[in-house]
């Protein structure tokens, strides 16, 4: 049985991306999953520093469209996590070297060779999305709950629906404390707007920093929020398509109304 090809995309850059991608690729491998997590952002590449392999590259993406070595060459092996692999982009080329002819060769040997592909897009819309889109099976689109990545998802959204792909929303960095102070958007409000499908919310988590600048996956961190949710993301898209998300807000909620029962019997 072949495997899938998902496009992790955002129309505006800085929304926490590429983070996304390598953390429910790491979900999904320690799920027993073999998964490939591909940047494909030809000149700009960062999941090999944020998977910590940035040391060990040898071949790229582009290497293997242009045939010049095989995938499995190119393909790095995590330390941590058997059957994750990362395929680096290409530092010193440019978006346009690769075709979108060459993306369908590329999408069906990731098909052929692991459960689940998942295609780091660049930002913006231009061919590298073109590009990352060509040939993907489906598409999460990762969006902050600020006006800006919203109106920029809500484009992007829009183009996959013309590519036959039918999107689902990961909403991330989400401060339940500015969302009730009415400082920042609700997941509610972004779900509306964009009308799509949710795949999950990630809570803002200081964790998600640390684990980025030293390599080391947030969903081995079994205290933290966010790789709590990135795995309950990779259970959905595993099988798991009723698995309720889980709402930060919610529970915030929860401890403030008992801190406030307290509070009241105190001063009573």
């Amino acid at each position: 049985m072949d495997g899938k090809v998902i496009v992790v995309t955002s129309g505006k850059g800085g929304v926490g991306k590429t983070t996304v991608t390598a953390s429910i690729g790491a979900a999904l491998a320690i799920q027993g999953k073999r998964v490939a997590v591909v940047d494909m952002d030809i000149g700009l590449r960062n999941l090999d520093v944020v998977m910590g392999l940035e040391n060990r590259i040898v071949f790229n993406v582009v290497d293997v469209v242009q045939k010049k070595c095989k995938l499995k060459q190119a393909a790095i092996k995590d330390r941590r996590i058997d059957n994750l692999f990362l395929v680096p982009a290409s530092q010193s080329d440019d978006k346009s070297i690769i075709k979108p002819e060459n993306m369908v060769w590329l999408c069906n040997k990731l098909r052929r060779e692991y459960d689940f592909a998942l295609l780091d897009c660049p930002a913006g819309i231009e061919q590298g999305f073109k590009n990352a889109i060509e040939a993907a099976d489906e598409a999460l689109v990762v969006c902050t709950p600020e006006v800006s990545s919203v109106r920029d998802a809500d484009r992007v959204i829009g183009l996959l629906y013309a590519h036959s792909i039918t999107p689902k929303l990961i909403v991330n960095r989400i401060v339940p404390k500015l969302v009730e102070k009415g400082d920042m958007l609700s997941h509610v409000d972004v779900v509306d707007v964009l009308s799509i499908d949710l795949a999950g919310l990630v809570e803002m988590d200081d964790a998600v920093v640390v684990s980025s600048n030293t390599g080391n996956p947030i969903v081995q961190q079994k205290d933290s929020k966010a790789g709590k949710a990135f795995n309950r993301i990779a259970m959905r898209l595993d099988g798991h398509p009723d698995l309720p998300v889980e709402d930060p807000m919610a529970h915030d909620s929860f401890w403030r109304k008992i801190g406030k029962k307290l509070g009241r019997k105190k001063q009573e």
